[in-house]
């Protein structure tokens, strides 16, 4: 047998399918769940030291942190995707080299990130919202977190897609989990009193080293694996590179990018217009967010842990078992779901407790809470057909979906749903654009269903 591991090979065409989608899926959601809590214990440990400066420091700087899934979106979800249909194709040589540029186009990225922030750092920090008071914290928060940090936090995302991509999902989960918890173990020791009180630069400095421990595991992990993984960063492979496989990297990539950013700013719009109603009302908004980022993340995990799977069979011309996955992945995640929005209505009061004993908080976050978890549902289904999109190359429909989400739905339905019902219809604005895109979702995948399976092989790749 070629380079492939059996093993991986086994679980793409013979493993059952619950089976597979299990091995895939669950290490993905783990380690999403885990990024959900160290985000939580980032704000937490920041939040002990009860300095506000040092809290909007953090704050401020979190529009640059978004800015970095754009490019993790572009590297490894593009890559990814290219990797999975080329292994189904057989085309172990493909794979190698779309590992080769999406590791080496990652690190430039990412360099050029940094650089960029170094040299108009004045302009960013203004463009951030920083003065006086908070300049010099916000400014200490960004050189461990952008300066010096973009690179290792960006490739540790692309390597972790690249592994999944032919199939160890488990080594994938490990590295990105090792440095999520290496992260929440070091933030008291860097940010509290006790320890070396750096304050917000040092959940900026812990954020790093983190990260750099997570792109060294995978690093080993491809030098321990050689000969039995088609991952390769040696740049000599760059050569086999052309314009046709970079083009099917940015076909995926660039959309993924541009529904992230889509994604900021409708996060930044329900921000300020939650902003005109007092602190209070943010403050109860944004834990209401975390909480309902939960259900969120396992959905995501499940679309993104199927990409594999359904790549691998689109390729190999197996549509029967890519059919029969995606839909066992929707039969688990519907119902799941579904259960999860049911304990978040009836367990809301409590759900805000755990974070803040409060009663106004209670006032406004329970209502948008009740509000957001109506589009879990709804949500999983989009997540999934989207996945399934970025999985078979069809990056126009995954981009379709972004503008329709954000653009035509929910950014208009926020100003008509606060002018409708002032704040509190905001909650709603996801769940009614969720409901719309999901009737579309199915009608789209349906549509994927019946094509026809005769075409030719490089169609698919």
């Amino acid at each position: 047998m070629s380079i492939q591991d059996k093993s991986k090979t086994e679980l793409f065409e013979t493993m059952p399918i619950p089976k597979a989608v299990a091995n895939l899926c669950i290490p993905m959601i783990v380690s999403s769940l885990v990024m959900v809590i160290y985000n939580m214990a980032d704000t937490y440990f920041v939040g002990r030291i009860n300095d506000p400066i040092q809290n909007a420091a953090v704050t401020l700087a979190f529009p640059i942190m978004l800015a970095f899934n754009a490019v993790n979106n572009l590297f490894g979800i593009g890559t990814s995707s290219v990797m999975s249909r080329s292994l189904g194709a057989g085309k172990h040589e493909r794979v190698r080299t779309a590992s080769c540029v999406g590791f080496y186009g990652a690190l430039f990225s990412g360099l050029l990130f940094s650089l960029m922030c170094i040299i108009f750092q004045g302009p960013l920090l203004t463009l951030l919202g920083a003065d006086e008071t908070t300049t010099t914290a916000t400014a200490q928060y960004l050189f461990w977190t952008v300066s010096l940090g973009a690179t290792p936090s960006i490739l540790n995302v692309v390597q972790a897609q690249m592994t999944r991509s032919e199939g160890s999902a488990l080594h994938a989960s490990i590295g990105t989990m090792s440095g999520c918890l290496l992260n929440i173990l070091l933030d008291p020791i860097f940010i509290l009193p006790w320890g070396l009180n750096m304050g917000a630069a040092g959940a900026g400095a812990a954020t790093f080293l983190s990260n750099c421990a997570a792109v060294g595991y995978f690093l080993v992990l491809t030098r321990v694996k050689k000969g039995r993984t088609l991952v390769c960063l040696n740049i000599r492979q760059l050569k086999n590179a052309n314009w046709e496989l970079v083009k099917g990297i940015l076909a995926v990539g660039i959309p993924a990018s541009i529904q992230n950013l889509l994604n900021v700013t409708g996060t930044t719009i329900l921000t300020n217009f939650t902003a005109s109603y007092g602190a209070t009302a943010v403050a109860a908004m944004g834990i209401a967010q975390k909480v309902n980022s939960v259900p969120i993340q396992i959905s995501m995990g499940f679309s993104q842990g199927i990409m594999p799977l359904v790549s691998y069979n689109y390729t190999s011309g197996n549509r029967t078992r890519m059919k029969q996955s995606i839909r066992f992945a929707m039969r688990v995640v519907v119902p799941s779901m579904t259960f999860v929005t049911i304990c978040y209505w009836l367990g809301a009061h409590g759900l805000i407790r755990c974070f803040m004993n409060n009663e106004g908080i209670l006032s406004y976050g329970v209502p948008f809470i009740r509000g957001m978890c109506l589009a879990g549902v709804f949500l999983c289904v989009d997540f999934m057909v989207v996945g399934v999109f970025n999985a078979l190359g069809m990056g126009r429909k995954a981009l379709l979906f972004a503008v329709l989400r954000k653009i035509v739905l929910e950014i208009p339905l926020l100003i008509l749903l606060n002018w409708m019902f002032p704040l509190y219809g905001l909650a709603y604005a996801q769940f009614c654009a969720e409901v719309v895109l999901a009737a579309i979702a199915l009608w789209m995948l349906r549509s994927i269903f019946r094509q026809s399976p005769d075409f030719s092989l490089e169609d698919r790749i």
